[in-house]
């Protein structure tokens, strides 16, 4: 026994004690660029810009195609990764929140054999018999079927302990308010169908917002379906990445000191490019706080392609400003080129933000109406 002893010593493992278990390299990464969650005023577990799928001709235009896409939010970033179809995807966002509503969808993708099962796990109903012959049926079929059925409770229930199982398995530490989180988070999709919307904390959904059913049915500027669940060969880029573990969920402050200039850091050291980054209206909350500056640094630390563009969205009116909105929507798309950005932030302090939201490439219901 004193001689094992001496072994383990030699070794630096004390007897007794089982080695430390050594996390995934998916959890390792997640763990490496993220920080301490900070507060937003709603899960987004939805998105609300009914015009998100606007800017994809423009991209289509300029070239954008695979690289590192980088974008905050839900599921509103899979329809742009399933356009450029990137190598890797990292999806940052301040809430912890958020992190967690990805690996829940990520279970999904690991589970499903196509979009039909993806949305019954999804939404808790039963997924039909004759799966394989929905893989191919158009969209409007898929949520036809899921608005003719009532939630399976029970069905719900194991679906649920089965996707928490995989969740677990990804390594990223959960405690119990976290597995609560994900479980309200399920619950509400399953209670509302795809009627569930945006909401903010401590409000109900508001009527104003689409559901997910007219988001998962938007269009393109030239009327072509363009969400990540409009075909099957779309769904299945997203699922093939998240089976490669290559859409990575990120707690960061775009303006902040950790996570953004530790991605920076990571794609520097595996000679990776920025392809895409989706802001939705982020921007309008850090000028609101003063922190404008600090994210124009953080873009700046980002290794990006030459046609690399930013993706945002435009609400309603900022100061005496009215940001232009179509008819029928909620927000306005805004798409800009990284050099473009870089240019026009060469002074941060000195930059308006409804000059920001109106500058860029031209598309329909983008300008902003100075004010007087």
């Amino acid at each position: 026994m004193r001689l094992l002893r001496i072994i383990a010593l030699l070794a630096g493992v004390a007897v007794g004690t089982a080695p430390a278990q050594v996390k995934p390299p998916f959890a390792q990464l997640v763990e490496r660029l993220s920080e301490p969650g900070g507060f937003f005023p709603s899960d987004n577990l939805v998105s609300n810009e009914t015009s998100y799928l606007h800017v994809l001709g423009a991209m289509r235009r300029l070239g954008v195609s695979g690289g590192v896409y980088l974008g905050v939010g839900p599921e509103q970033g899979f329809s742009y990764m399933a356009a450029i179809k990137p190598t890797l995807a990292l999806v940052v966002d301040i809430r912890r929140d958020n992190l967690l509503f990805h690996l829940l969808i990520k279970a999904m993708f690991g589970i499903a054999r196509n979009r039909m099962e993806y949305l019954s796990l999804l939404y808790g109903r039963p997924a039909p018999p004759d799966l394989v012959m929905w893989t191919d049926l158009p969209l409007e079929s898929l949520l036809e079927y899921l608005d003719g059925r009532l939630p399976d409770s029970t069905l719900h229930d194991r679906q649920h302990r089965r996707l928490m199982g995989l969740v677990e398995g990804y390594g990223v530490p959960l405690n119990e308010v976290d597995r609560a989180t994900l479980r309200r988070f399920h619950d509400e999709f399953a209670s509302t169908g795809l009627d569930v919307r945006y909401s903010t904390r401590g409000r109900g959904p508001r009527l104003m917002f689409p559901t997910n059913r007219r988001l998962y049915l938007e269009t393109d500027l030239e009327g072509a379906a363009a969400s990540y669940l409009s075909s099957e060969d779309r769904w299945r880029t997203i699922r093939d990445l998240q089976r490669a573990d290559k859409i990575v969920p990120v707690v960061g402050d775009l303006a902040g000191s950790g996570a953004m200039p530790a991605i920076a850091a990571y794609l520097k050291e595996q000679r990776l490019e920025v392809s895409a980054f989706y802001l939705s209206n982020v921007e309008s909350y850090l000028f609101r706080s003063g922190v404008f500056p600090a994210f124009v640094g953080n873009v700046r630390s980002l290794p990006a392609a030459p046609n690399a563009v930013l993706i945002r969205s435009g609400f309603g009116r900022w100061g005496g400003a009215q940001i232009a909105i179509a008819p029928g929507h909620f927000s306005a798309p805004g798409l800009q080129t990284f050099g473009r950005f870089l240019e026009f932030t060469k002074q941060p302090e000195a930059v308006e933000y409804w000059e920001l939201v109106s500058d860029g490439l031209e598309l329909p219901a983008t300008a902003a109406v100075p004010p007087g």
